[in-house]
């Protein structure tokens, strides 16, 4: 497992972020820092997500921020040439994944199914993320899958939030976990930094009482 995806591992918890305006990068960034998640995940689902992980990493070399959502090797060479630090996506395309591995880029595709997951296998990955994990099948669909592939890590995705987060941390087969509910597009289009900042908190003692 290369450093970045062990400093993500370290974390526990990457919020993964949709910004709409780029000038929200850098108060969301020292929120998550000043709350003690300094990782995030910007998906590229918006036309500001390129200028906000270049904001971020230069303002905040600290954070592991990376891209999600990233669904060509387009968007593979704008996320990394703003800064990210790894790639994330929803599913497995085996382009992006060959293109990032060529370049020496942390890449983290997403599986649902066993199939999928001797793909990731088969280039060499020891971490991918599990999308939708709730409605996926959750924890036990983890737990019974990585079973046959006990040097799989996952970090699972979708319906997380602070109530089951804790049991998905428990779990030796979980790197970390992606969610979004402590940075909720509302708040963050309301300029919410402070509330931003309270939720990380919380989110990051959940990871100290159950990891230590």
């Amino acid at each position: 497992m290369n450093d970045t995806l062990k400093q993500i591992g370290a974390t526990g918890i990457v919020p993964v972020v949709v910004l709409n305006k780029a000038d929200d990068a850098e108060p969301l960034a020292q929120a998550l820092v000043a709350g003690g998640l300094p990782c995030a995940e910007v998906t590229f689902r918006t036309d500001a997500a390129e200028e906000s992980i270049r904001r971020i990493a230069k303002k905040f070399p600290q954070m592991f921020v990376g891209a999600g959502t990233v669904l060509s090797i387009e968007q593979v060479d704008r996320a990394v040439g703003a800064g990210a630090k790894f790639i994330v996506s929803p599913g497995l395309n085996p382009k992006v994944v060959e293109y990032c591995i060529k370049k020496g880029y942390p890449v983290c595709p997403g599986i649902m199914t066993p199939t999928e997951l001797e793909v990731a296998l088969g280039f060499g990955l020891d971490v991918v993320k599990f999308f939708p994990a709730e409605n996926a099948g959750g924890l036990k669909m983890i737990k019974a899958m990585s079973a046959p592939y006990t040097m799989m890590k996952f970090m699972p995705t979708g319906g997380i939030n602070a109530t089951n987060v804790r049991d998905y941390l428990a779990c030796d087969k979980i790197l970390a976990c992606g969610g979004s509910w402590m940075v909720k597009g509302d708040l963050i289009n309301a300029g919410n930094f402070k509330e931003i900042e309270k939720l990380t908190q919380e989110a990051s003692a959940i990871v100290k009482e159950i990891r230590g």
